[in-house]
């Protein structure tokens, strides 16, 4: 698979500064498929340098004008949407379909809605006797991972063009050829130069350059909550803002008046959705004493169907995480009843789609972001422990909340210390703002709350 071997720098590809660089591996038979360049911090540096010099310009540059070219680049990912969803299969090893349904499709839509955003967003207003501005933050320093390579970058370069500022992207290691995809969309979507920037490269080099780095006015990233807190303390030592999308471990709550089938099988395929590699993932399945014993049999049997159609993680490392976990749920009397630590075959990095039931709300399985297709059942006796339970984790991302009722469903939800929850299986909205409460993150994500992320504001008084 053709990859450049520079970084795209004020609107052109430059060779990097040294000549590392990072194999790209398919995670479905482990086999090279492009090496890209290890930037370095005199890359970060040509980077911010870049984006420096563009924002005044692009700052200046009326919302209108931002808009189009903002949905020029969504013209162009459609244009390249099949390009793209086959380069998130190689070096994710997403299957074909979901990488054009969700790992493409989605991020389309999201780019959209910044296009109309940014066109009708008010970026002034009166209040009293004063004017109120949004004005863009400066140059953003946008890091993100690789469970969905590019939905993650344009959820932060979209909101923050639209803004007026200016980007430098550091996309994760295993994912790189997607970002490069992405671009080479910028550039044909007539992007002036500095406006975008990218630089391949390693999280504690290039990333942690970018954090650091001073020309760089926010950071934004999406990862795990470890490197988020040491993101926010190097931010906070220079003070600089910054958007922390970390993680999660989100209770889907079913009460007894739910449509338990309903709730149970969706709650599978959510689970299993990407290989598990999602953040806001309901890996907590809570259900009430009276249906416990259904429910369990309802999801061991909804796993099986799933098999190798969800793909592999990412690389062996994660597979030997996502096994650890699963053999430390055995170890902790957690009752397996679907899938197991067993690799389903020699080559690829695939884990069986996992269920455990008997699950208590202190196992690690039931504490911690596992990252992987593992589901843990917890049981409840009223709603009174459900809501503790489902509380009682340092996380608070998202969930899911299914009943007979939708306002009973909706004043259960309102007690969850959680950032987005989904009601009887509430489809996803592009415009819904998405992040996290607790240690799931700082800020949030899509529609107009994502875009004021990148926005600061100025009064004058008259």
């Amino acid at each position: 698979m053709k990859a450049h071997d520079g970084m795209y720098i004020d609107g052109a590809w430059r060779p990097a500064a040294a000549p590392d660089t990072i194999a790209v591996v398919n995670p479905v038979d482990e086999q090279l498929i492009a090496h890209v360049p290890a930037g370095t911090i005199e890359d970060v540096d040509a980077a911010v340098r870049a984006a420096r010099k563009a924002f005044p310009a692009w700052a200046a540059t009326p919302p209108a004008e931002r808009a189009a070219r903002i949905g020029a680049l969504r013209d162009v990912l459609v244009a390249r949407k099949d390009e793209i969803a086959e380069t998130v299969t190689a070096e994710l090893g997403s299957p074909l379909k979901f990488s054009q349904a969700v790992h493409v499709g989605a991020p389309i839509a999201v780019a959209g809605s910044y296009a109309d955003l940014a066109a009708s967003h008010p970026f002034e207003e009166k209040v009293g006797n004063s004017t109120v501005y949004l004005e863009p933050v400066g140059v953003v320093g946008a890091i993100t991972p690789w469970n969905y390579p590019l939905h993650q970058i344009v959820a932060k370069v979209a909101p923050a063009l639209a803004a007026g500022c200016t980007v430098v992207l550091k996309p994760a290691e295993d994912t790189p050829l997607t970002a490069q995809l992405f671009a080479e969309a910028v550039h044909e979507a007539g992007v002036p130069a500095g406006v975008f920037n990218l630089v391949t490269g390693l999280g504690p080099v290039a990333g942690q350059a970018l954090a650091e780095h001073e020309g760089v006015d926010l950071v934004s990233f999406t990862g795990s909550t470890a490197v988020g807190r040491q993101i926010g303390a190097t931010a906070g030592a220079a003070v600089k803002r910054v958007a922390l999308e970390l993680g999660g471990k989100s209770a889907n709550v079913i009460l007894p008046s739910a449509d338990l089938a309903k709730a149970v099988n969706v709650g599978v395929a959510n689970v299993m959705s990407n290989s598990g590699q999602t953040c806001s993932a309901w890996t907590r399945m809570l259900v009430h004493d009276s249906q416990y014993d259904e429910a369990v049999t309802l999801a061991a049997d909804a796993a099986a169907k799933y098999g190798e159609r969800i793909g592999p993680v990412v690389n062996a490392k994660q597979r030997d995480r996502v096994v650890g976990y699963i053999e430390k749920g055995i170890g902790d009397g957690a009752r397996l009843v679907a899938g197991g630590p067993e690799s389903p075959q020699e080559q690829g990095y695939f884990v069986r789609p996992t269920v455990f039931a008997d699950v208590t709300p202190e196992m690690a399985i039931a504490q911690e972001e596992i990252f992987g297709p593992v589901l843990s059942i917890i049981r409840y006796e009223d709603e009174a422990d459900a809501l503790r339970i489902a509380n009682g984790t340092v996380y608070g991302l998202a969930g899911a909340v299914w009943a007979g009722e939708e306002s009973e469903a909706v004043a259960f939800a309102r007690r969850l210390d959680t950032g987005q929850v989904d009601i009887n299986g509430g489809r996803f909205n592009p415009q819904a703002p998405f992040g996290g409460y607790k240690q799931s993150g700082v800020g949030r994500e899509l529609g107009s709350h994502g875009l004021s992320e990148y926005l600061q504001t100025k009064s004058l008084q008259f």
